[in-house]
């Protein structure tokens, strides 16, 4: 049987994206509260009902999901009920009367605003006014009450028409469909036919079934247009509106190839016998040459919608195991109509279906306007030793970034001096940056810089204060870049009343004590590490499996110019090695740990000047200190080409890292470990990745990878989970 939702995920989840905003009007419906209970990683759920209701219903009813999944889920969600709004209470009645008036229906503005308390109206006119970008519905009303003023108003075409999917399954005799997939057509809109309509029918059917099926799976789709009659078999109403529909297809469909070249794959035959498409018995009875093309219909199109709601409910009750779902085609994937006696799963499908359309075959970007989720706009601030990364967000989408180089020539007049002295300079050139994008300060909703080297914080959003500043001027901790962020960001809110952000910086520290402790007093272990890049990987894990950070024990290895590996067992960065100080495996830049009595030799043979040693510690050590190159790439290219020694090397640096990786079972006491994750730039490296899967088998968790460091974006989430009343910044320093 065709694993349908699974492809929609693998499709969905292919590349990241804005989730669209999806209107549930029946928010207290049981079977769609637990629909969305699974969707939440594709898209941003509104329940048009009292938040409390809701809660309630999903206490008394939702229990079998757990309580993870349900927690995820309304804390991805927001809750409106419309009589709540009279700003769009209003807003939706002056645009129904105008549109009223256009069609030569009219009503005064207090009729229409009574009206539009209806939760399913109010879904609508939100996505009419581009407030959401679709509204699911039908579950439990009436297709006069949501269906029919759906399609009224929001189809985009002049004839629209739902598709019924079906995935049946393997007890369905295999010789009819192949893989056992049909979809049908037209089983909700057009309840009389012309011509015309039954062509554009049958082609946006077939459009939906192409969309959705792959071409590996099937690599055509072949149409049926049914009748009665079987190819002039007998004559009639019926047969002549089939004949004369199939006259007009190949226009229609020739206007939908130019639209994508993928529509090519589509065949339209009519008109043929309803049991010739049926079934492979009667089409050898009708023809000596069996079904009408080799391996049988995939899609079949009726010629009224009588026959096409029949064959859909048909199929349900027939086969209450096949995977179903509706699917309109002509409003722009807006709309999805579900029927009274749907299942969550059908539910689930159904908007799985309508947003992976809406991503990969529309030209959908992000919601027009953030009425149910507000788009803060944060200005992300990552200050390195030559560049300054700049990026301006909007709620989860970058809008606009750039990494400002400062030249030697800039930089000579800092030579020796404390960095501190560089934010001026720094944030200059961050208010041309905003500038050239046409923003100020005054259009932030908050700025988030890097956090730098302060007192040892638990992870978190903080907020900037004298404290925090005080501290980094001051630089007791070490000078570093990263003690720039809060700098600048609180010279560009200075006067705007907006706040300033740090989010995880590298001193976040939330190990035991017993994790410090070495056998030397005057040397216990500090926890540097790349926290943000951390911290964040294992958040997105925890969003892809729609739960909390505070819920899941994750191992996140940090592969970049530095490697740390850290432990996370629900919510708290438990355990890390120190990757400034060079603590852990070595990495293409650094030594990482090394054997204490020879490097106490090394340290007072005379060979070295202390700056020398810090510099292959740090700068010069690893990967260029053994084969010469800080590229890996390099270096798998020599392991490929069979240098003995690069493969050595590199075979060491998989094997400490994984040996880094598996040191940690510990941290976790006993409790089971959800994954491996692996991050940083070394991460798109498939053949370390597979490396590492190997030997670290024996955990039992598996590994899954994130390539890159996406600080950025962390940064940003940071902000933004204050700003969306998520999370509290806290205040620094930690009491």
């Amino acid at each position: 049987m065709f694993d349908i939702e699974a492809s929609l995920d693998s499709r969905l989840l292919a590349e990241p994206r804005n989730r669209p905003t999806v209107v549930f009007p029946e928010a207290l419906d049981p079977r769609t509260l637990e629909a969305v209970c699974f969707l939440a990683r594709f898209i941003r759920p509104v329940f048009l009902a009292p938040e409390a209701e809701v809660r309630a219903l999903a206490a008394s009813q939702l229990a079998h999901l757990g309580e993870d999944r349900v927690a995820y889920t309304l804390s991805e969600s927001a809750f409106v009920d419309p009589a709540s709004r009279p700003d769009l209470l209003t807003t939706f009645a002056t645009a129904c009367v105008e549109w009223g008036h256009s069609h030569g229906r009219y009503q005064s503005l207090e009729e229409v605003r009574g009206s539009m308390a209806d939760p399913c109206l109010f879904g609508i006119w939100a996505v009419k006014l581009g407030h959401a970008d679709m509204v699911v519905g039908g579950a439990i009303h009436e297709p006069k009450a949501f269906f029919r003023p759906m399609v009224e108003l929001l189809a985009q075409r002049s004839v629209a028409c739902e598709a019924g999917v079906f995935v049946l399954p393997d007890s369905h005799p295999d010789d009819v469909y192949p893989h056992n997939i049909v979809v049908f057509g037209d089983v909700g809109v057009n309840a009389s036919m012309n011509p015309r309509t039954l062509a554009e029918v049958a082609v946006g059917t077939c459009a939906v079934a192409r969309d959705l099926i792959p071409e590996d799976v099937l690599p055509e789709i072949r149409c049926a247009m049914v009748s009665y009659s079987n190819r002039g078999s007998d004559e009639g109403p019926s047969p002549e509106l089939v004949r004369q529909a199939a006259d007009l297809v190949p226009g229609i469909l020739a206007e939908r190839v130019k639209h994508a070249a993928r529509y090519g794959t589509i065949h339209i035959r009519g008109e043929i016998k309803v049991s010739v498409a049926l079934s492979r018995r009667s089409a050898d009875l009708y023809h000596a040459d069996g079904l009408p093309w080799e391996g049988g219909p995939n899609v079949i199109v009726c010629p009224n919608l009588d026959m096409g709601n029949l064959l859909y409910h048909l199929y349900s009750t027939r086969f209450p195991d096949a995977k179903k779902f509706p699917v309109m085609f002509g409003l722009w994937f807006q709309g999805v109509d579900l029927p009274m006696d749907c299942t969550p799963e059908d539910i689930r499908l159904a908007v799985k279906a309508s947003v992976m359309r809406l991503h990969h075959y529309g030209e959908w970007k992000r919601t027009p306007k953030d009425t149910f989720f507000r788009r803060h706009r944060v200005l992300v601030l990552n200050p390195g030793s030559t560049s300054t990364k700049t990026s301006v967000f909007e709620g989860d989408e970058e809008r606009c970034t750039e990494e400002i180089q400062h030249t030697a020539e800039e930089m000579k007049p800092f030579e020796g001096r404390p960095i501190t002295e560089q934010f001026t300079f720094r944030k200059e050139a961050v208010l041309r940056f905003l500038a050239g994008k046409g923003l100020s300060q005054e259009d932030l909703d908050a700025v988030a810089g890097r956090g730098g080297l302060l007192r040892p914080i638990p992870h978190g959003t903080w907020n900037v204060g004298a404290p925090m500043l005080e501290d980094l001027m001051a630089g007791k901790r070490g000078e570093h870049a990263s003690n720039l962020g809060a700098l600048i960001a609180s010279e560009l809110v200075a006067g705007t009343g907006k706040p300033a952000y740090i989010v995880d910086p590298v001193v976040v520290d939330e190990a035991d004590p017993k994790v410090k402790i070495t056998g030397l007093k005057e040397l216990p272990r500090r926890v540097i590490s790349h926290a943000l890049n951390q911290i964040a990987t294992a958040r997105r894990y925890a969003e892809e499996h729609e739960t909390f950070y505070e819920r899941v024990n994750v191992i996140v290895a940090h592969m970049g110019g530095g490697i740390t590996v850290g432990a996370h067992r629900k919510g708290r960065y438990i355990d890390v090695n120190n990757g400034l100080d060079g603590e852990g495996p070595f990495s293409p830049q650094r030594s990482g740990s090394l054997p204490p009595g020879q490097l106490i030799d090394l340290c007072f043979s005379g060979k070295y000047t202390k700056a020398e040693l810090k510099l292959l510690n740090k700068g010069r050590g690893g990967m260029i200190d053994l084969l010469g190159t800080a590229d890996m790439r390099e270096v798998e290219r020599r392991v490929e080409a069979g240098d003995a020694e690069a493969g050595l090397v590199y075979a060491a640096l998989t094997y400490q890292i994984a040996k880094a990786i598996t040191a940690l079972a510990p941290a976790f006491e006993g409790e089971p470990i959800d994954a491996i994750l692996l991050t940083g730039g070394m991460a798109r490296s498939a053949k370390l990745v597979a490396e590492l899967d190997r030997l670290t088998a024996a955990l039992g968790c598996g590994v899954k990878v994130y390539p890159g460091e996406n600080e950025m974006a962390a940064l940003a989430k940071g902000a933004l989970r204050v700003l969306s009343g998520r999370e509290t910044a806290r205040d620094y320093p930690p009491a």
